[in-house]
């Protein structure tokens, strides 16, 4: 029985495994450090009180038990290497799983640049407990804010640093959030302010004009304080720092600005991008091994044009179920697709 191993539980892990439990006669097994996928565009909701953290989570094992597949597992286990030539995963917990085929889905994290000092102070919230940290003191100082607010009405200020999709969406969130709670509430005390600040001469630099402009509608309606063109260069406990001179105290700061491949990839000796993204195909599999495939953000994915696609769950979702049916191409000895194909019919809502 040929083994399908697929590290990393996210949009573009879950696609893969839909599909690969097609195949009955394939042993499957799902590896992630988290017992839980978190939908992270789903988590600015959470932070907005739209939503709770049910509703952002889904337990992997729960996923995989309620599979019908006879041999799908999944394991709670933090890959820390993989030895390609004999086709074994090494955990932190000491334990090995053999594979056949392996498909990488690790995704990304926030990129920390190493020149901005300072960047311990502000939120990831890529993270769920630290998403959940930020809810937590934000709605604090609400509280104490309007408990106060016959003796003092001090500002809050949340800077949002990167204005790229994620920047955008959490700016206008907890804006909405914030306009909405003190005119529902009557309060006089709504000194609520948000800056989001773009290294660009525009928010979400290299998307579509439409696009950027209707953004740019909805921020100037919910009254974001945008800024352009300047970047960060350091950040301590009270102030940020950019580099045309201006200094902005802050009350709470959100980092968004890029991601970068998850942990797993600095240990592997196969090809990457600056961001620690692998090199794939156009069938994507990994330089140098057949067997292996990489999907979603840890992967650097182009278009059958060349052109680089973003790193979103649109992309996740359908690189997960291309890598998945070319591993099972694989298997029956077939040549996987050689090229991607009709990217714009698997991108499409």
């Amino acid at each position: 029985m040929k083994r399908a191993v697929i590290v990393g539980g996210g949009y573009a892990g879950i696609y893969a495994l839909k599909e690969l439990v097609k195949d009955k006669s394939l042993h499957i097994t799902l590896v992630d450090k988290h017992t839980y996928h978190n939908l992270q565009p789903e988590v600015y909701d959470l932070i907005a009180n739209k939503s709770n953290v049910a509703d952002v989570t889904i337990d992997l094992s729960t996923l995989c038990a309620g599979i019908n597949h006879p041999n799908l597992y999944f394991e709670n286990l933090r890959v820390t290497g993989i030895d390609f030539d004999a086709r074994r995963l090494h955990t932190a917990e000491e334990r090995e799983v053999a594979y056949d085929y392996l498909i990488l889905a690790v995704g990304s994290r926030t990129c920390f640049p190493k020149q901005v000092e300072g960047l311990n102070n502000t939120d990831d919230l890529k993270k769920l407990h630290r998403a959940i940290h930020f809810k937590h003191s934000f709605e604090t100082d609400i509280f104490d804010k309007i408990s106060d607010e016959c003796k003092q009405c001090d500002n809050t200020h949340i800077a949002v640093v990167g204005a790229g999709l994620s920047g955008v969406e959490i700016a206008a969130e907890m804006a909405h959030y914030a306009n909405r709670f003190f005119k529902r509430g009557l309060f006089a005390c709504n000194s609520m302010r948000i800056s989001l600040i773009s290294g660009s001469k525009t928010i979400l630099p290299g998307l579509d004009q439409k696009l950027i402009d209707m953004s740019s509608a909805r921020l100037e309606r919910l009254g974001v304080n945008v800024i352009t063109d300047s970047h960060m260069t350091r950040v301590d406990d009270r102030c940020l720092y950019l580099d045309n001179g201006e200094k902005l105290p802050y009350s709470f700061i959100i980092f968004a600005g890029g991601i970068e491949a998850a942990n797993l990839t600095s240990n592997l000796k196969l090809e990457k991008n600056k961001k620690g993204q692998l090199e794939v195909d156009s069938a994507l599999r990994v330089n140098g091994y057949d067997n292996v495939f990489a999907a979603g953000d840890v992967a650097q994915i182009r278009d059958e044009a060349g052109k680089l696609l973003p790193p979103n769950v649109t992309v996740a979702r359908a690189s997960g179920i291309i890598a998945a049916k070319n591993l099972l191409l694989a298997m029956e000895g077939t040549p996987p697709a050689p090229a991607i194909r009709n990217w714009k019919e698997r991108l499409s809502p």
